[in-house]
Order: structure tokens, then C-alpha cells, then sequence
């Protein structure tokens, strides 16, 4: 499959990421010499841009054959994608903007190579493998999954007895969830919207819809920035949450009525629907920063507005019977991955996230696990902040063996 994209370009932004991969760097000097996925055939469905092609090298780098394409149509970058693919070891099949059916024939592509372990960001790869190759799923050893939505689909099938091998839960894991969901999610998905829109944030309302690690990480930005922020949601406790921290808390089809942004951070469908887009602000943005393009409905908008056009790159334009303008971001697909400008979670972030999945690819295959959803390690979690705080020239304390033995203790009293 012929890539169309510039592997130089691509390349130099893979370097860059890399010299802002520390915990990436300290585990690939052990698997350069200790080569522990030797034989090792991994399949991979990522957004494939600068960072994730960093985790791929190192798997390759460790010894494994690795299979990868992209997890989402617009995010991929398809000089990312060549330079990836030129490199010993590393297969991508990934390209910017294919339709269905291309996107699913470069899943195939991946799972051709018959792998041993999966490493996914939404589970498309995992349930495409239970779907159409189950004569493989005895072969493989387990999985890794990469973001909420992902976790969200595996815990459900799990319930249902139908996953059939084991997948760590890697957006679980604290040195994930709280760094990447929150900071990442945040920063990106802002730095994305405003570098496509040229527009502030400053005096502006924000509308957030969810309040789960993303959804705070992108009020707490939005907020950082100047904007006035009303959240909505579904979870009572999540809703106290956020206005216990400060944030108006109102139902979306309330909320959108003051709104200049409407950023959703759910992973769930029909966040935004009909009842929200009779009730917009002229010229409002919606931006989705869950996961897949199911939370601005965008059939219903399409079928209340009268005109559509193009206004800029990554932002359509729907006109109302009322000739209000509702501007949606990315065809309503990932933000900060799906714009034409995006770039994705900051490396220092994904050094973190990907530092687990490394650890992780490892484990599985150490390890006799059974069926089903797993939670990472927390010796694994402990060991990438242990490696961050080391790269960041950061100290901290240590207990002393009573405090172990205080903290352990059902014994001391008063």
C-alpha cells in the first residue's frame, strides 16, 4: 500500500518527538540491548503521528515485527506514515482521509501479519479481529487499550463473555488518566480549536459537555484562558463536582443558548442533538474532543439547516432556517487530532501514556492471564512516574520503614 506522503518531513518530526520522550528513551536502552519482544509480532490501531510512531520504533526496536494503521481517518499524517513505514521492522498501512472501506482494509492489512499482542486506541482493531479472524484470537496473547471510549466498548463485551483474550485497561491507569485525559485532552484540544478558528477564548463561554478526566481537563483550560465555563452532564456526582469547583452546571439544551464554544468530552452519542441546534448562539463552534463522530449529531443538523458550505479548513458551516450560523470543527471528529492544524496530545504527555503501553506489551506476554479486562500493574505505573520525575530532575520523600509499618497495620490505635 503506497503511501503518499514526504518520509523526510515525517521523519524529522519523529526526531523531535523522540527528544521529548524521556521515559520512551530509558526503556528503549533496555530494549536495545535486551531485545525482550524478540519474534514478536504486534498489530497496532493508533492516531499514527510523530508520538505514537515513537512507541512503534521502540517496539521494533525491542524486536518485534509491527503492524500499524490509524484509528481515526483524519488524524493520521501521512508523512508521519511514510517515514514509519521505511523503518526496519514496521509496517504502516495508515493514510489521511480514507473512506470506510479503506479504513478497514488497512485493519485487515494489520491483522495479516497475524499478531501476537494488539495495542489499540478505540477497539476497532480487537473487535475487528473477533468479528472477521476469529481462528486467530487463540494465538493472540493479549492487548492493550489506549483511550476511555475503547475501555468503555472492551468492559461491555467483557460482561457479555465475548472477549477472548486479555487487554489491560491502559486509559485506566493513573499515569494515564491523569495526565494524558486531563492535560493532554485539555491543552490540545484548545490549541487545535483556536489554531483553527483564529479565534479567543478570553470573555467567551465555554460549554463543556462532561465532566469526566477530559471534560475537566478542557474546563480547566478554557478557564486558564479567560473563558466563562458551564458544564454539562449526566452523572449527579461529576455535576456536584463541577460546581463545587467552580463552573456553572446546566442541561446542554439549556447551556447552548449562551455558548460560543460547545467542546464534548463524553464518548457517548447524541450529546448534542436537534433540541440544541434550534436554540444557538449565531456563529457558535462545536468541537468534539471524545472520541468517535457520533457526539454532535451531525444527520440532524444537516437535516435542520437549509445551506452548508466550507469556511475554512476543518470548519463546516451550517445555516438555519433563521439564518443563525453553526460552525462544526473536524466533520465532528476528534479535535485535536481531526483538524487540519492538529497535532495531537503534547510528546511529554504521550511519553507517559506510551511508556505504560510499552510496559505493558511486555507483561502481556509474560504473564498467564485470563480472559477479560485487566487493570495495569500498579508496579508498572509507579515505574514511569518514577522515570519522569528522574528525567525532570524532581526528588521526593521516602518512607521510613514505620510508616510502613503504621500505614500496613490494623494494630495502632490511639
Amino acid at each position: 500500500m503506497e503511501i503518499d506522503g514526504d518520509a523526510d518531513e515525517g521523519r524529522r518530526k519523529i526526531d523531535w518527538a523522540r527528544e521529548h520522550t524521556p521515559i520512551l528513551a530509558r526503556i528503549r536502552e533496555r530494549y536495545t540491548e535486551e531485545k525482550p519482544l524478540d519474534g514478536v509480532v504486534i498489530g497496532m490501531a493508533m492516531h499514527v503521528e510523530a508520538k505514537t510512531a515513537v512507541l512503534a520504533e521502540l517496539l521494533a526496536e525491542g524486536g518485534a515485527e509491527v503492524g500499524i494503521t490509524g484509528c481515526n481517518p483524519l488524524s493520521t499524517h501521512d508523512d508521519v506514515s511514510a517515514a514509519l513505514d521505511a523503518v526496519d521492522g514496521v509496517h504502516s498501512y495508515a493514510r489521511h482521509g480514507v473512506d470506510r472501506d479503506g479504513y478497514y482494509e488497512a485493519l485487515d492489512a494489520v491483522i495479516e501479519h497475524e499478531p501476537d499482542v494488539t495495542v489499540d486506541d478505540g477497539g476497532d482493531l480487537i473487535f475487528r479481529i473477533h468479528e472477521e479472524y476469529p481462528e486467530l484470537l487463540d494465538g493472540i496473547a493479549g492487548g492493550c487499550e489506549e483511550t476511555t471510549t475503547g475501555v468503555h466498548r472492551l468492559r461491555a463485551m467483557d460482561d457479555d463473555d465475548a472477549l477472548r483474550y486479555p487487554v489491560f485497561a491502559v486509559n485506566d491507569t493513573p499515569m494515564k488518566r491523569q495526565f494524558d485525559n486531563v492535560h493532554g485532552t485539555g491543552e490540545s484540544s484548545l490549541s487545535s480549536i483556536a489554531m483553527t478558528t483564529n479565534l479567543l477564548f478570553a470573555g467567551k463561554t465555554v460549554v463543556v459537555g462532561g465532566y469526566g478526566h477530559c471534560g475537566r481537563g478542557v474546563a480547566k483550560k478554557a478557564d486558564g484562558l479567560g473563558a466563562d465555563v458551564t458544564v454539562a452532564e449526566v452523572d449527579p456526582r461529576r455535576a456536584l463536582e463541577a460546581h463545587m469547583e467552580g463552573y456553572d452546571v446546566a442541561p446542554m439544551n439549556e447551556a447552548v443558548e449562551d455558548a460560543d464554544f460547545i467542546i464534548t468530552t463524553t464518548g457517548n452519542r447524541d450529546v448534542v442533538t436537534r433540541e440544541a441546534f434550534e436554540s444557538m448562539n449565531d456563529g457558535v463552534v462545536l468541537a468534539n474532543a471524545g472520541h468517535f463522530d457520533v457526539e454532535i449529531n451531525l444527520e440532524q443538523l444537516s437535516e435542520y439547516a437549509v445551506a452548508e458550505r466550507d469556511v475554512r479548513d476543518g470548519i463546516r458551516e451550517y445555516e438555519t432556517p433563521d439564518g443563525r450560523r453553526v460552525n462544526v470543527l473536524a466533520e465532528g471528529r476528534l479535535v485535536n487530532l481531526a483538524t487540519p492544524v492538529s497535532l495531537g496530545h503534547p510528546a511529554e504527555v504521550m511519553d507517559q501514556s506510551f511508556g505504560v503501553q510499552a510496559l505493558c506489551v511486555e507483561r502481556v506476554l509474560d504473564a498467564d492471564l485470563a480472559e477479560g479486562v485487566h487493570e495495569v500493574p500498579d508496579g508498572i505505573d509507579r515505574r514511569v512516574a518514577e522515570i519522569k520525575l528522574d528525567a525532570l530532575g524532581v526528588e521526593i520523600d521516602e518512607l521510613t520503614d514505620e510508616q510502613r509499618d503504621y500505614i500496613s497495620s490494623w494494630q495502632h490505635g490511639t
